[in-house]
């Protein structure tokens, strides 16, 4: 029983100091997530009627409703999200869009390549789609090898099969949900000197 209660008396104190150091795991987790969001929707904003198209076309986008405003909608809540992740500034209520917009994302976009991002035939969850995918990458070493610059291509890192599975945006919604709980963090979010404020009125 001693030992039990030294162990909690060492538990207690030594979070006790800690607590003042946990803003920064939601700091980390928008600082992350800040670029991301950012070249996301900068991307839409640029070719906004070439994502409107993409949206709406059920040949070879996704085929969703009222394209027009789902656009505008994902792409002002990765660009108004972006700023205010990276300021810690209302962090709750712009997780909630951009849960909503990774929600559609991984439904309508990434679900049916699977679970992987990028194609590991020897990772978990390997799909069909993935295992096929060895054959191709094995014969496009080959081609490359013999008649390019291996060397000099694989400089920068090796090739690989770009799966487009769940994998990343269901990471982002993980992150985004956490933020949502957690809040902006302490010292480092408006969020939470504006609290403090409003706390002495």
């Amino acid at each position: 029983m001693k030992l039990i209660t030294l162990y909690n008396q060492f538990h207690n104190t030594l979070f006790n100091y800690l607590k003042h150091l946990d803003g920064l795991a939601p700091l980390a987790l928008r600082l992350y997530l800040v670029p991301i969001f950012w070249m996301a929707g900068f991307h839409k904003y640029q070719s906004f009627a070439d994502t409107v198209d993409w949206f709406g076309n059920p040949d070879y986008g996704l085929g969703l409703p009222f394209p027009w405003l789902m656009a505008f909608l994902a792409t002002s809540a990765e660009l108004a999200g972006a700023v205010l992740l990276t300021l810690g500034l209302a962090t709750r209520w712009i997780s909630l869009p951009l849960m909503v917009t990774m929600i559609v994302a991984i439904i309508t976009v990434h679900l049916p390549n699977g679970w992987q991002a990028i194609a590991d035939p020897n990772a978990p969850f390997a799909n069909q789609q993935v295992i096929d995918s060895t054959e191709k990458l094995a014969k496009a070493r080959e081609l490359l090898q013999e008649h390019g610059n291996y060397d000099w291509l694989t400089s920068s890192g090796n090739f690989v099969v770009l799966n487009n599975g769940i994998e990343f945006a269901t990471t982002y919604l993980i992150m985004l949900l956490c933020l949502f709980f957690t809040g902006g963090g302490r010292y480092v979010s408006v969020d939470y000197w504006l609290a403090k404020f409003l706390q002495q009125k």
